[in-house]
């Protein structure tokens, strides 16, 4: 079982290439690492195309695709979904969503109580608890920093990016990883689908939360004569 991976629901742009196997378990065969917030369209498809050439892998060996479905941003979010179901539908392979809080804590290891938090700007962030790196405790939600702490047990550790900027309510920093890695992401993809536990895998639909910024135009507004 050959799995591509990949998240463009912050900002970074990560790809990687798992392979699955009775005997060994999940193999990196590929992978390729980019942050930035502005450039998801221009980055994604050369990372696929570079990950899947360092593996000596071609499209018609996927057994299918694993992707980030978020929250995030609309824009960066929306790259990575339609790049998926389009090579998906292309190569007539399954096409899986994680959400990309999932992937995070998945990253950690954690098999103790934790939350993760990641960048929602305008003051805010997308945030989860959980159990254990293998089970969420809430639905994802999106608010002020202090709300990931309301009513949660004292000291919650909290990961990610959005933990990291906001020191005075999360602590010092030591909130790693603080995005979320394909890596990550196609291994909990590939346990999932070998029948081992852990978070959903959902439709390749995006998780946004909250309306994107763009809005329809609305009535024109009547100009009366001076």
């Amino acid at each position: 079982m050959l799995v591509l991976a990949f998240d463009t629901a912050t900002a970074a742009i990560t790809v990687a290439l798992y392979e699955w196997t009775p005997g060994e378990g999940a193999v990196r065969r590929g992978a390729a690492e980019a942050v930035d917030r502005r450039r998801h369209t221009e980055l994604l498809t050369p990372s696929i195309a570079n990950v899947m050439a360092e593996a000596g892998a071609a499209p018609d060996d996927l057994s299918a695709i694993a992707v980030g479905v978020g929250p995030g941003p609309y824009t960066g979010l929306r790259v990575g979904l339609v790049t998926a179901r389009s090579m998906g539908e292309a190569l007539s392979i399954p096409v899986h969503g994680i959400c990309t809080l999932d992937i995070i804590a998945w990253a950690t290891g954690r098999d103790e109580p934790f939350a993760v938090a990641t960048d929602a700007r305008r003051k805010e962030l997308y945030w989860a608890r959980y159990h254990s790196f293998r089970a969420r405790a809430t639905a994802p939600a999106v608010g002020p920093p202090a709300d990931v702490l309301d009513g949660a047990p004292h000291g919650l550790p909290v990961v990610g990016e959005g933990a990291a900027l906001y020191p005075e309510i999360f602590g010092e920093p030591g909130h790693e990883p603080l995005l979320p890695t394909a890596g990550a992401l196609a291994e909990l993809a590939v346990a999932r689908l070998a029948g081992l536990k852990g978070p959903d895998l959902l439709p390749p639909e995006p998780l946004y939360l909250r309306r994107p910024d763009a809005k329809e135009p609305g009535p024109r507004k009547k100009v009366t004569r001076a």
